[in-house]
């Protein structure tokens, strides 16, 4: 690069970049889920954003997901002595890539560890993941996800398939984000449906792919797709009146149930049933409201590895933003990993796209651009000991304090406590300090007080309890 050339400073498409207000919203949103996931037991990992190549496409399929491969940039002198000496080190077998979900790492950690780790094993990860997907808005290349999972060794107990649900209902209402719903199915009763009607084995999978697509391409669309893998019309008829089977979490199995008895080779397809029988009891035990969750047999989650249950939350009024949390059962996941069977269930939030949505929506708000309930003017700079005296006794009161280390028009110093949405300033000057008070200046209501410094932090917190 030439000495005059210009740097262009501007982000990558696709990579986000947040305003401190934002940031401190997805602070408080991940603190929120952490304290949910610690509250079922659920201990934290991480994992390397850098994954071998084998490792992210052991399990084939990653849907849209489009891996980022990684590879050193050397110094122009260093890659011609490399091409020079014929240096091929850069091998398929060390070939290495950037995540592009938390589950593929997690069953990839529990093989590393697999003598470490108490099973059933439960963890959970706030952690940025990358997709070389194409940008759009809403739509990043990196964001972060919170996830969970819990792995078992040999089994794992239908109970856990139905705790999820009561995780996720427990978040989004303490995140108060309004109405949701959580949409509930499992594999097994699509794939056995499939293959009740007879479709052909080698064709289900690309069955349940479209039926995963069916809410953006629309019904049309589905109908043509599956004409497209050559289904008869009776066929996609069913299949089409088997998606839209609606009504409570009874009626969706009764008419499961009896539809079942129709048909033929319906083992897969009743225990699909059996096991959804068995969350709905669990999640209903957990305390979950029938207003919060649903079977929804159109529900497919088009990643290859989940092979029961899955989930998909929507917020009622705004289905346009998509699920903003989902997952599912996984038998054989880990298990390709380890050797033995390590079935697993689990749940990802895309938080940096559900902020963006929810912030787009005017569902949620940016908070203020710092943490900081208190600004100490710096009236004279003789002053300065007890402006630092004053900070720090309302510090040890538990008040989050920015002290202004330079003099400044005091005008000046409140349009910056105004900036930063800073409720309240102290003024202290040579009188105020000779008579060991200040004035407490509420930036909310314009009102201000004279108060003794020994009050002040007391003082302080009853006004922002009074506030809330």
């Amino acid at each position: 690069m030439g000495k005059n050339d210009k740097i262009n400073i501007s982000c990558p498409s696709g990579f986000p970049e947040f305003l401190p207000q934002e940031k401190r919203l997805e602070l408080y949103l991940t603190d929120t889920i952490r304290q949910v996931f610690e509250r079922y037991g659920f201990t934290p990992i991480e994992t390397p954003a850098v994954e071998r190549l084998d490792v992210l496409q052991a399990k084939g399929n990653q849907g849209d997901n489009i891996i980022y491969s990684l590879h050193p940039v050397l110094p122009p002198a260093r890659q011609a002595e490399k091409e020079q000496a014929g240096d091929d080190s850069d091998s398929s077998s060390e070939a290495r890539g950037l995540k592009f979900d938390q589950t593929v790492p997690l069953a990839a950690y529990i093989a590393r560890h697999l003598n470490e780790l108490s099973f059933p094993f439960a963890r959970y990860q706030m952690d940025t993941v990358f997709r070389g997907e194409r940008a759009k808005d809403g739509r990043y290349r990196q964001f972060r996800q919170c996830d969970i999972d819990v792995v078992g060794r040999g089994k794992l107990s239908l109970l856990y398939d139905a705790q999820v649900p009561a995780i996720i209902a427990e978040i989004f209402s303490a995140i108060d984000i309004g109405e949701f719903k959580i949409r509930i199915n499992n594999r097994k009763v699509l794939t056995g449906f499939f293959a009740a009607i007879g479709v052909a084995e080698d064709k289900i999978t690309a069955c349940v792919r479209i039926i995963d697509a069916a809410e953006k391409i629309g019904r049309e669309q589905v109908k043509k797709s599956l004409a497209d893998l050559d289904l008869s019309e009776a066929q996609i008829q069913k299949i089409i009146d088997f998606t839209e089977i609606d009504g409570s979490p009874d009626e969706v199995l009764q008419s499961l149930q009896k539809m079942q008895s129709q048909l033929e080779n319906t083992e897969v397809l009743n225990s699909g049933i059996e096991e959804l029988q068995t969350v709905v009891k669990g999640v209903r035990s957990l305390g979950v409201s029938e207003e919060r969750f649903c079977l929804d047999l159109a529900i497919a989650r088009g990643l290859d590895y989940y092979t029961g249950t899955v989930y998909e939350t929507t917020l009622i009024g705004h289905e346009n933003l998509g699920s903003i949390c989902s997952g599912g059962r996984y038998d054989d996941l880990v298990g390709m990993f380890v050797g033995e069977q390590m079935p697993g269930v689990g749940i990802s939030i895309g938080l940096t796209r559900l902020i963006n949505r929810l912030i787009r929506a005017d569902i949620l708000h940016p908070l203020s651009p710092t943490p900081a309930q208190v600004m100490v003017l710096n009236m004279q700079e003789d002053l300065m000991p007890l402006y630092l005296e004053v900070s720090q006794k309302l510090r040890q009161a538990g008040l989050k304090v920015i002290t202004n280390f330079e003099q400044r028009a005091v005008k000046k110093q409140f349009q910056q406590a105004n900036k930063l949405q800073i409720p309240f300033c102290v003024i202290i000057g040579s009188e105020e300090a000779a008579n060991r008070q200040c004035g407490l200046k509420d930036l909310t209501s314009g009102e201000q007080t004279d108060v003794s410094l020994d009050e002040l932090p007391q003082t302080i917190q009853q006004k922002l309890q009074l506030a809330q």
